[in-house]
């Protein structure tokens, strides 16, 4: 009997993170073969060269599809999904898989779906259903979850959103947040050896500090980074770790006021283009708050028990804790959320903490639902609507 091809599409260092156990899953299964392909900021020299750490991990990448422009504005972001759709076709026909997993919401997981819609290629899609109101990333999560044919969705709010948006219940599968596997399987460095790693030596205070642009806001990305980093200054005895943002318009602004203020305080902050998985989740273990608007800080660092600060909109609508405070990008709001988050009344709360996003090992259920899951007639989806109660 022929092998289940499971295609695997991965575009960042992020996402690659959260993705990497279901790929040894899937790798390790003597009834699948694991399908990589790569695209995105993984094939970036600007952005690390990712792609080779996942080469070093012991996955075979079966094709790159080159999309990512040398320029972030709209019209180059625009032009790349083009181009990507154009190169994920020519890499799905080659590859010829049963079943193709995207997860999230970035432009080039938009590339990929459309291609694999008129390929007809049953796709799987992970973390639908979320909202991020203050992001391109919104809409296009959505649009992904009507091309695809597979949910695997975090908490029960999220499937029932999926379902809202017209997909049948029996294959809308509420499985947990798939990042969290990260923390109960990888063995982190201890304090010692984060600071050998990352050659920078922690204080008695620190701060994880990761800023996206946020695409939808009409406010200039480089406005609201000096918010940030003006707010930082208050807080001299901090050590800072910056990680930079991806490719979204507006990141390479960032990036740059990032480098020069690191530049400008030599000992006490550092900024990475990359941490990867363990060194990321090993600095969140050692870091006092984590700032920013990036996902992890809503999914991942709550599992620590760390508070975060959690800045503006781009984040707004996802399902959170207690220990995530929210606050507007100006400096004073800034400075009173990290003040209340290293407040002891405050870290005391967090030992209570209980994740809403799963305990369970999520990629084994995945991989499970992926290698048993009928192909059969799978493509013709029928809407399913919600029962609407009628009104007199």
């Amino acid at each position: 009997m022929a092998k289940r091809k499971i295609c695997v599409v991965t575009g960042t260092r992020a996402e690659y993170g959260l993705l990497y156990w279901l790929m040894k899953e899937i790798q390790d299964d003597p009834d699948l073969e694991l399908q990589l392909v790569v695209t995105g900021m993984h094939l970036s020299p600007e952005f690390g060269l990712t792609y080779r750490t996942i080469e070093e991990d012991g996955f075979t990448i079966h094709e790159k599809v080159e999309m990512l422009l040398s320029s972030d504005t709209p019209v180059a972001v625009a032009t790349s999904i083009g181009l990507g759709t154009i190169g994920f076709a020519g890499a799905f026909d080659r590859l010829q898989p049963d079943i193709i997993v995207l997860l999230g919401d970035r432009y080039e997981i938009l590339a990929a779906a459309q291609a694999a819609l008129v390929a007809r290629i049953p796709i799987a899609h992970l973390h639908g259903g979320e909202t991020t109101e203050g992001a391109i990333d919104e809409a296009i999560r959505h649009a992904v979850t009507k091309m695809s044919h597979f949910h695997f969705v975090s908490t029960e709010a999220y499937r029932r959103r999926v379902i809202q948006l017209g997909e049948a219940p029996e294959r809308v599968y509420n499985v947990g947040a798939i990042g969290l596997d990260n923390i109960r399987k990888i063995t982190l460095l201890n304090r010692e050896e984060l600071e050998q790693s990352i050659g920078f030596t922690l204080g008695e205070v620190n701060f994880l500090i990761t800023y996206h642009p946020v695409t939808l806001s009409e406010r200039s990305p480089a406005e609201s980074m000096n918010e940030l980093l003006a707010a930082l200054d208050q807080f001299p005895q901090a050590h800072l770790i910056f990680t930079k943002p991806n490719s979204d318009p507006g990141g390479r602004v960032i990036a740059k006021m990032i480098d020069e203020y690191v530049s400008r305080h030599p000992g006490r902050s550092v900024a990475y283009t990359s941490l990867g998985q363990l060194r990321y989740l090993s600095a969140v273990k050692h870091v006092d708050v984590v700032i920013g608007n990036s996902s992890s800080g809503i999914i991942e660092v709550p599992a620590f028990r760390k508070p975060t600060v959690n800045l503006g909109d781009r984040q707004r609508g996802r399902v959170r804790t207690s220990s995530i405070i929210d606050c507007r990008e100006d400096k004073s709001d800034i400075v009173a959320a990290i003040n209340q988050a290293l407040s002891p009344s405050f870290q005391r709360q967090l030992s209570e903490l209980q994740s809403p996003y799963g305990e369970e090992y999520v990629s084994g259920k995945i991989k499970d639902h992926l290698k048993k899951v009928a192909l059969d007639g799978v493509l013709m989806k029928s809407f399913f609507d919600l029962p609407v109660k009628e009104v007199r």
